[in-house]
């Protein structure tokens, strides 16, 4: 019966390694989602070299925004950047072509895709700003690339909170600048070469954060957006994972505090050892009480 006992105490000792283990793994620690550098966009035919060295994106982190900058919204309305920069708000900012063939459509899906995942709407919680940086696109390109948008989004009052704006070519050139965006028009194939990333900036117009590619992560997006409000929007969990996160700008992430997943670590450690302990102990206290049964007679 000794060794039954034994046997049983081992068994729940690996099984709770085994929990511990799986709560390790599935834990915020590794639920963020990686991040390459910036894919070049739609690569021009013949002899591209030239035209792909002025293609970049430079990040400008804590750079401000011109927020005086004049476009045209998707009604036509003369309009200032910085009439999108109120209210306390974060603001999301993606610099694309309408007529883009490819990338810029890929570049608002990931965009639109990561929105839908989020509690927080566009126009109540954050805005967001796309601009066309080819100058030739008015208006009327914009309500259509917006009327798209929206309906895939299908968040009620997001129509208020995202816009779809033109300009000239000084306007695009400044705007383009000031956040790192180089891109550049190929002749031989009549497209614009450049990358793909949103950017997010603070209300009162200051990159914070850049997420490369054309998937975006939502956990990694509502961080950005609670960090880039200084914390007006988001919930106290949001505060924790700001805690226990960094954003890293050569990854475009967020990523683990290291002291965090010491203490982590420890703690994982220390927990193991006290439940080990613990079993151990139930199982003596029931090993002596059978062996006291046995001594007056029979099973307690």
């Amino acid at each position: 019966m000794r060794s039954n006992v034994k046997v049983g105490f081992a068994r729940r000792a690996v099984f709770a390694v085994g929990l511990l283990l799986l709560a390790a793994y599935c834990s915020p620690l590794t639920v963020f989602a990686q991040y390459a550098q910036p894919p070049m966009g739609p690569v021009p035919t013949g002899n591209s070299n030239e035209v792909l060295k002025r293609v970049d994106i430079e990040q400008r982190l804590n750079n401000q925004i011109p927020l005086d900058l004049k476009f045209r919204d998707e009604a036509g309305r003369a309009v200032r950047l910085g009439d999108y920069f109120r209210g306390g708000k974060p603001v999301l900012l993606t610099l694309v072509y309408y007529e883009c063939p490819m990338l810029c459509n890929q570049v608002l899906n990931g965009a639109v895709g990561a929105f839908q995942a989020l509690s927080f709407t566009a126009g109540r919680e954050f805005e967001v700003v796309t601009v066309s940086f080819d100058p030739r696109e008015g208006p009327e390109l914009a309500a259509r690339k917006k009327e798209t948008y929206l309906r895939r989004y299908k968040r009620e009052g997001a129509e208020a909170g995202w816009h779809f704006l033109t300009g000239d070519k000084a306007s695009i050139d400044a705007l383009a600048e000031s956040v790192g965006f180089r891109y550049a028009w190929d002749e031989q194939s009549q497209q614009f070469a450049h990358a793909s990333a949103v950017m997010v900036a603070t209300p009162g117009g200051r990159l914070s954060h850049y997420f490369y590619g054309i998937d975006y992560a939502p956990k990694d997006l509502r961080l950005a957006l609670v960090e880039a409000s200084a914390g007006k929007i988001g919930s106290p969990v949001d505060s924790l994972l700001l805690f226990c996160y960094h954003y890293d700008p050569a990854a475009g992430r967020f990523a683990p505090v290291m002291g965090v997943l010491r203490t982590a670590g420890v703690l994982t450690v220390a927990g193991l050892a006290a439940f080990i302990l613990y079993l151990r102990r139930k199982s003596k206290r029931r090993e002596e009480a059978w062996e006291q049964g046995l001594s007056v007679g029979g099973p307690v």
